[in-house]
Formats: C-alpha cells, sequence, structure tokens
C-alpha cells in the first residue's frame, strides 16, 4: 500500500517535495494557511532566479524555455563551478567552514534543476539584470543566469502544475494548527477540530519572518520596523510545532535576508502587481553611487562586489541605521544603468540641479553633513581607472575612512537623484536541523519519526547573508531530499 504524505505549505520547496514523494510512490496532500490567491508562500514574491553550479552554457540549453532565442548565438554564460559557488558562501560565512547543508546545496543544485527541468519547470536568461552589453555580447555576471519565466508566479504556477499532473492534491484556507503524535512517533496532522492522519508529515511552511515578535526575539528589537518582502503568512508555525516536539534549533537565529526597499512601500509584498513589477520596491543600483544615514555618513562599501553578494548584508545595514532608513544617491552618468524599480512610476525619490539643493531635500538627513560626504567623496574618487560595470574594475576612492572599492565615479552630472529605502526581509536564516533525508532531528541527532522539514526551515544554509538565487535552490534541493526521505523505509 503506497504511503500517505501530508505536506505543509505550498510554496517551492513544498512543490518539490510534494513532486519528490509522489514520484516514490506515495499519495500526497498539501495543506496551504493561505487561500488560492495568496497560496505558494515565499515563493511568488520572488523574481524566480535559482543559482547552481555548471560548466558551461551547455548545461544551460536543456532547461531554456525557448532555446532557440537569437540572442543566445551572442551570449556569454561563462560556468559557474561547485568551487566559486564553494567560494560564494564561504564569503558570508564569517569564518565558518562549509556546513553539511551547504555541501549539500552546491553538490545537488544542477541536478536538482535538471530534476525540474524534467518535470516541465522552464527557465529564462536574466539578461535584464544580470548581464550588460560588452563589445556586441551580452556577459552575465555574478554566477547567476536563469529564472524561471514569469518570474516567482511562473515558477509557482510550472511546479503546481507538476505537482497535480502526478496526482498530487491541495487544499487552501487550511492551516495546520498543530501535529498530532502516537508514542514518539508524528501520526498526522489538525486543521483546527479536523485530524488528518498521515504516515509522515513534511514541514514546508517557511520562516518566521512575518511574526514581529520572533523577529525581535531572534533577530533584534529594530526588526518590528521591517518591510515584509514577501506572504504575510510565515509566521514561524511550522518552526513552533517542531520545536514543541523536541527538535533542534539549528542555524544563525539572527540572520535573515534583507534587502533595501522603497522607504514608502506597503508592509507586505503586493501580489496585486503584474509579476514583473513585484521587485519594483525593492532599490538594489547601491553600487552605481553611494547610501547616506540620517546623520550624512555613508555606512558600506557600495562596491565591495556585485549586488548578488551584497543586497542581503546591505538590506539589514539600512534597516539598522538611525531611524531605520538611508538615502541612495546617483547623477545622471548612471540613470540608464539603473534598473527599471528605479523608473518604476511608484518608486519615490528627490531630484536637484545641485548636491547643495539635492542634500536639502534629503529628508531626516542632516544636510551639512550630507553635502560634506558627497564632496569628499567625490574628492576621492580615482579618475584614472575606467568604469566597467561588468567587472570588479577596482575602480575605488583613495583617502577616505570607508572605501568604495569598484565603480567609484563622481557624482558630479545633473540631474541628481536621492530614493529614500529601508530594510525589507524576505526570510530567516534559523531554522531546525535535519537528517540527510530531510527528517527533523532532536538536539541528540535522532530523528522525530515521522516529521521531515524543508525550504525556509532547514537551518544552516546561510548565515551572514547568502549570493544571490541561492534560496529558491536550496529550497528546491531540500523539498527533494524530504519527499524521497518521507518515502523511504
Amino acid at each position: 500500500m503506497s504511503k500517505f504524505i501530508v505536506v505543509v505549505g505550498s510554496g517551492n520547496a513544498a512543490m518539490c517535495a510534494g513532486i519528490a514523494a509522489l514520484e516514490s510512490g506515495a499519495q500526497v496532500l498539501m495543506l496551504e494557511k493561505a487561500d488560492q490567491a495568496l497560496a505558494g508562500g515565499n515563493t511568488k514574491y520572488t523574481a524566480g532566479a535559482m543559482r547552481f553550479a555548471y560548466d558551461s552554457g551547455d548545461d544551460l540549453l536543456p532547461l531554456l524555455q525557448n532555446p532557440d532565442d537569437p540572442r543566445l548565438a551572442v551570449t556569454d554564460f561563462g560556468g559557474y563551478s561547485k568551487a566559486k559557488f564553494t567560494a560564494d558562501l564561504l564569503g558570508f560565512n564569517d569564518g565558518r567552514n562549509l556546513s553539511p547543508e551547504q555541501n549539500t546545496l552546491i553538490n545537488a543544485s544542477l541536478a536538482t534543476m535538471q530534476w525540474l527541468g524534467g518535470h516541465g519547470v522552464q527557465f529564462e536568461p536574466i539578461y535584464s539584470r544580470q548581464s550588460f552589453e560588452k563589445n556586441g555580447r551580452h556577459v552575465f555576471w555574478g554566477g547567476l543566469t536563469l529564472a524561471a519565466q514569469n518570474e516567482g508566479v511562473g515558477l509557482f504556477d510550472m511546479e503546481l502544475a507538476a505537482f497535480q499532473r502526478l496526482g498530487g492534491r491541495i487544499r487552501y484556507n487550511s492551516a495546520v494548527t498543530g501535529l498530532m503524535t502516537g508514542g514518539d512517533r508524528v501520526t498526522g496532522v489538525f486543521v483546527g477540530d479536523e485530524e488528518i492522519h498521515a504516515d509522515a508529515v513534511i514541514l514546508a511552511s517557511g520562516g518566521f519572518e512575518a511574526n514581529d515578535a520572533l523577529r525581535q526575539k531572534y533577530i533584534g528589537t529594530d526588526w518590528d520596523k521591517a518591510k515584509v518582502r514577501g506572504t504575510p503568512h510565515n509566521t514561524g508555525d511550522g518552526l513552533l510545532m517542531a520545536l514543541s516536539l523536541g527538535a533542534q534549533e539549528y542555524g544563525l537565529y539572527s540572520g535573515c535576508h534583507a534587502t533595501p526597499m522603497d522607504l514608502h512601500m506597503a508592509n507586505f509584498g503586493n501580489l496585486d502587481l503584474p509579476a514583473g513589477e513585484r521587485k519594483n520596491y525593492r532599490k538594489i543600483c547601491y553600487f552605481l553611487g553611494i547610501m547616506l544615514n540620517a546623520h550624512g555618513e555613508r555606512f558600506v562599501d557600495e562596491g565591495i562586489n556585485f549586488r548578488n553578494y551584497t543586497y542581503a548584508q546591505f538590506g539589514r545595514a539600512v534597516l539598522e541605521q538611525p531611524g531605520h532608513f538611508a538615502w541612495q544617491v546617483f547623477d545622471s552618468k548612471v540613470t540608464d544603468l539603473l534598473y527599471g524599480e528605479y523608473h518604476f512610476h511608484d518608486a519615490h525619490f528627490v531630484e536637484a540641479d545641485t548636491l547643495g539643493a539635492l542634500a536639502a531635500k534629503l529628508e531626516g538627513v542632516d544636510m551639512k553633513a550630507a553635502l560634506a560626504t558627497l564632496q569628499d567623496y567625490n574628492g576621492a574618487v580615482d579618475g584614472d581607472v575606467p568604469f566597467d560595470p561588468t567587472t570588479l574594475d577596482g575602480k575605488a576612492t583613495r583617502g577616505l575612512d570607508l572605501a568604495k572599492s569598484n565603480w567609484a565615479q563622481t557624482i558630479d552630472t545633473p540631474p541628481f537623484r536621492a530614493y529614500p529605502v529601508t530594510g525589507g526581509i524576505t526570510f530567516t536564516y534559523g531554522g531546525l536541523k535535519v537528517s540527510e533525508q530531510g527528517a527533523v532531528l532532536r538536539p541528540d541527532g535522532t530523528d522525530i519519526d515521522g516529521l521531515f522539514a524543508c525550504g525556509e526551515l532547514v537551518g544552516g544554509v546561510f548565515f551572514n547573508g547568502y549570493p544571490g538565487g541561492s534560496g529558491l535552490t536550496s529550497g528546491a534541493v531540500f523539498g527533494r531530499l524530504a519527499g524521497a526521505g518521507a518515502c523511504a523505509g
């Protein structure tokens, strides 16, 4: 007799768990807290980009929705080796060695993408945000090349279609309120007063980013001010249920993915916008200018690395500034390089023809200090090094206490613009310890029989930031493992 598996949640990780369990011959019921419109967890709010190790463009072609795109003939995808993926993750580990979870993410990333491709999940090159035109060719940078067609919504739709083709069932408005147990084993779930018995339960219900109290408890007192970029439903329900059964807290609970966002965006993500516009409340072109806090001071090296490797850290840095905001300042030399989010009809900014007039318009900022910072920055830019946004160009400042290491151009060509930003939280890093099969573990290393977890609930994958696109890949990798693991034995 086939096993009956309950998956809690319906995002990318949940879908991958469900697909893998169905492949293994199980019957699968997915229980989603939200209604049908808001189903999909944080997945629908993402740009659908997925980072994975690959040798060359040949590895990408079988994954493409349109392998006949004429741009492919003049595209340089390069490669993204496991060694490079390793180095990128280590860059955020604060001296830690790779965790077992990070090794799993790296080693299983390409195979998981190919597995998704085998289920009809297709991708397209991220020409608009991950490549620059150089000498007539599209040159990709930063190791991130593919996103699902129609971004996160498209990824969810394709995964849901694959799940349902295999016979999976999904129920909406069905918040799991507790875990059923018999002895030391999880035997099902409660949906209110309803009991649903199962051979195994897979928790894929996201982190605690939408829970003000848990954010303050684990991340810091400032974090009740964070904008939640995604779903309002990721309130830590699955995490708390597992911990109540003695699961091990694991990973960096004080860590999270946070992104600079328009200061005046709504408190939660907006699925009412078309898919291509949901990212327009982000503001991640800081590397083309500088950021100022309320004291009129810079507080990060805006050009320390490609934005793929810094935005998760810089979103946190912005939120932790006085007043929980900053201003991003640019001149007209970079207007054409700014992403569409800066030209979005709802983007908030001020504009002036002199730096002094601009500084006077920066609400909440020490005007004199801001002008002095701008002047000092301009005076420190090395004018002998050419600007090249396709590489770490070494065009830096000289003599400042806080350098800008790359892409440092003088801000001297009017009109000048400044955009107010705050920190928007996407997902949390602290979670549960799981086995190689996705089983939830106790502190002594034993399984909680019948309980599995994936997605944001897996701790130990990210620490002080992450290379962009890794989150969705992690969800898929650990979702696939949990789905297969729940059916084994």
